[in-house]
């Protein structure tokens, strides 16, 4: 009876020296930040992006968000363990309201920079990344039109532009630039830009300063509604346009915290990989090149 006894505590004791040889060879679990840091409190904010810009913001066959700019604010999460970020996918619209009525804290949705809106919302001090900006010309020209230099110099016409869009302020800053070779400037309040690729197409126009992302969808894929011109016209890249998000005014700390992280992802190079990897082109270059 005493071996027998003897015998279950010596399989008990093997037991639990076998239990403490694995733990110690168990590498450890990562300790969560509220674990390493208990003081940190966490605040949920949401930040409302558009769903059919791809490949800037878009929600993707999973219904998950996706595109540069959430690819950009999902790394800007992981460094401000102080936030937890929840995207939104609506409407350009919706947006816009939302972020200004407090119902998102931010938006992502290739904004370019106006006054009128600088008043509603805060710009952050850094941009997101920039959209490509080039002249639609017809295929003939592309030799001689290659950017707004170059169409000045052929006295070509530019088809009109929306007063309140960036595409109207670029060309206005090179015509402030080069006041002796200055593009004539026409609104677009009394024209259907609909018909601008036609307009080109049968020379009532020489230029039309587009994006990238809207001639790849409108002309260059096969089902685009002007694909038929894909023959006729030829994109030329020349610039970027910045893009920012948007933060409810009441956000000052959350849009401060964020130009912290977007600078050092912009010092180590992770925005420029990122842009080539949603836009197959580095748009910081082109940025750089803007008037």
């Amino acid at each position: 009876m005493k071996k027998s006894v003897n015998r279950v505590r010596s399989f008990w004791l093997l037991l639990l020296v076998l239990v403490v040889a694995l733990s110690a060879c168990t590498p450890a679990a990562k300790p969560t930040e509220s674990a390493t840091n208990p003081e940190v409190e966490v605040r949920k904010v949401k930040i409302a992006y558009a769903q059919a810009a791809r490949p800037i913001t878009f929600t993707d066959e999973d219904g998950n968000a996706s595109g540069y700019d959430v690819e950009v604010m999902r790394l800007i999460d992981e460094r401000l363990p102080q936030y937890e970020f929840e995207f939104v996918g609506t409407s350009d619209e919706d947006a816009l309201i939302g972020v200004e009525t407090g119902a998102y804290e931010a938006t992502v949705k290739n904004v370019f920079y106006t006054d009128e809106r600088a008043e509603r919302y805060i710009y952050p001090k850094e941009n997101v990344g920039g959209s490509n900006t080039g002249l639609v010309v017809r295929a003939e020209d592309k030799d001689h039109i290659k950017d707004l230099e170059s169409l000045a110099a052929a006295g070509g016409k530019l088809v009109p532009i929306a007063p309140q869009s960036a595409q109207y302020a670029l060309v206005r800053a090179y015509n402030e630039k080069h006041p002796e070779q200055a593009i004539e400037l026409l609104s677009a309040d009394d024209f259907n830009l609909v018909d601008a690729y036609t307009w080109i197409a049968e020379g009532r126009y020489d230029a039309f300063l587009n994006l990238k992302a809207l001639y790849r969808v409108q002309v260059e894929v096969e089902d685009g509604p002007f694909s038929q011109l894909a023959d006729e016209l030829v994109y030329q890249p020349f610039a970027a346009i910045p893009t920012w998000p948007l933060f409810n005014k009441a956000e000052q700390e959350l849009a401060d915290a964020y130009d912290v992280v977007i600078r050092e992802l912009k010092a180590d190079g992770t925005l420029r990989e990122l842009s080539k990897k949603w836009f197959d082109e580095d748009v910081f270059d082109l940025l750089a090149k803007a008037p």
